[in-house]
């Protein structure tokens, strides 16, 4: 049977005839079929420093940390023309503190931000997140996708492992500033965090703690990236923009675990 209809011509400059229907699909702004979406809100601007403010300086305490322990290159020339070490001893201490008042601004967001940045929402404490974490393995594992919980902020294998990074952060401070009490002893850190080699065992166990656990830090960055961007490929709602601009856009058919 033979259809009478006649092909719908694009605009000029283009060569393609496309059928009736689709052209008039091209100007309904929600075709039917196509999920609908609404902005939400999340991260305000306190948990977005401090989410920066920790990665850059993560970046260049490792860096640092890494020459400080055993330079890995040399400048040419008397060391005191040039301070190479010192400069690195500098950043490392610098980057140290900056983190240290992102830490404190991030424990503060703990009570006072809303229901997303809040430490029942971080920390994995609810038995129904218990339940969904077995899901969310799942769906990375790629075991069953269909049976994934959907999630406005963290859900709960990034409550699990943020928790987990901010432990491992808190051990670096620790004996980070202990190892730099050192370099004056009877000062503030020395008497400050004194007690810390003790606690490993020795200065020297919590030199290698200190440089050991700088791997799993190392091991995250890159992990943390590439899941940011394929939640972006496969979720096409804005979680890696939104800890730019704070919010993302979610699909209205969809029930939210924390909403």
């Amino acid at each position: 049977m033979s259809d009478d209809r006649q092909p719908v011509l694009q605009p000029a400059g283009r060569s393609a005839i496309i059928p009736e229907e689709v052209a008039d699909a091209t100007h309904d702004p929600h075709p039917s079929g196509l999920p609908e979406y609404r902005w939400v809100y999340l991260w305000r601007w306190p948990l977005r420093v401090t989410h920066w403010v920790s990665a850059i300086t993560v970046v260049v305490l490792i860096v640092t940390g890494f020459y400080i322990g055993a330079p890995y290159f040399a400048s040419w020339g008397e060391a005191s023309s040039h301070f190479l070490m010192g400069w690195a001893r500098f950043l490392h201490f610098t980057a140290a503190g900056l983190i240290v008042a992102a830490a404190i601004l991030r424990v503060y967001w703990l009570f006072a931000g809303n229901k997303w940045a809040r430490w029942n929402a971080l920390l994995p404490v609810k038995k129904k997140n218990w339940k969904n974490l077995w899901k969310m393995l799942k769906y990375y594992f790629l075991v069953r996708q269909e049976t994934m919980p959907h999630y406005l902020g963290h859900h709960p294998l990034q409550q699990l492992s943020y928790t987990a990074i901010y432990l491992v952060v808190i051990v670096q401070i620790l004996t980070g500033f202990a190892m730099y009490g050192l370099s004056n002893p009877g000062g503030f850190f020395h008497m400050m965090f004194s007690w810390v080699g003790p606690l490993f065992g020795g200065i020297q166990v919590a030199r290698f703690v200190h440089h050991a656990l700088t791997w799993i830090l190392i091991t995250f960055i890159p992990l943390h990236i590439y899941l940011a961007f394929r939640a972006d490929v496969m979720d096409r709602e804005g979680e890696m923009s939104s800890i730019f601009s704070g919010g993302r856009f979610v699909r209205t058919d969809l029930e939210f675990e924390d909403e």
